[in-house]
């Protein structure tokens, strides 16, 4: 692959990626709820179900969900029905979280592997990775040269920007921490956030197959 093409394609994924989406959501949300290590997890278990997306796409899946409307349909409402349950959960839950953290008991209180799971669940319950990987990749490799190697920095560049993405809205956010201390601020940020993942839900019900 020669650097112009890595460039250009690395342009259009830096772009895609820094649009606010469920997985910067949840980098923020970990970040004030607890630290950047928990965000450090959450935003492992993102970048890793891209790269089971990206896989997914090279392999076909991504030609089956555009042909096949059960199985677009069904990825796109077990994805909308996990965000939707995630801010439900925030919506009413998460006040007891921002106490312990005024606490300071709240490392005693993280799970790191349900925080990557978390992570990793909502991107690879969403089928738009998958489709928008499916339109790009095939304008980004050069049919004469192995695919194999291209693949592998295509799906590596764009995890590497997510993840960098992620960990950049998580540390800016910690400064706001302070902030959230007050009981009533918090409220409204589990209000807030938890509508945001409710509405980011019952977007990606409406998503069409292009």
């Amino acid at each position: 692959m020669e650097f112009h093409t890595w460039l250009l394609y690395a342009t259009v994924a830096f772009i895609a990626i820094v649009s606010p989406g469920p997985a910067v959501l949840l980098a923020i949300n970990n970040s004030l709820m607890y630290d950047l290590k928990a965000t450090i997890f959450s935003s492992l278990g993102n970048v890793l179900g891209l790269f089971v997306l990206s896989s997914a796409a090279m392999l076909g899946l991504g030609v089956v969900l555009k042909t096949s409307m059960i199985l677009f349909t069904a990825f796109k409402i077990m994805g909308a029905l996990y965000l939707i349950y995630l801010g439900i959960k925030q919506f009413r839950n998460l006040h007891n979280i921002f106490e312990r953290v005024q606490l300071n008991h709240v490392k005693s209180s993280v799970h790191y592997f349900a925080i990557f799971r978390k992570g990793f669940l909502i991107c690879i319950t969403n089928p738009k990775p998958i489709i928008f990987f499916t339109a790009l990749f095939p304008l980004f490799l050069e049919p004469t040269a192995p695919i194999v190697p291209q693949f592998f920095i295509l799906t590596l560049t764009f995890m590497a920007f997510s993840f960098m993405t992620l960990m950049s809205y998580a540390f800016f956010a910690r400064s706001l921490k302070g902030w959230f201390r007050t009981r009533n601020r918090a409220t409204w940020f589990n209000r807030i956030s938890g509508a945001i993942f409710v509405g980011l839900g019952l977007g990606l019900l409406g998503l069409e197959r292009k």
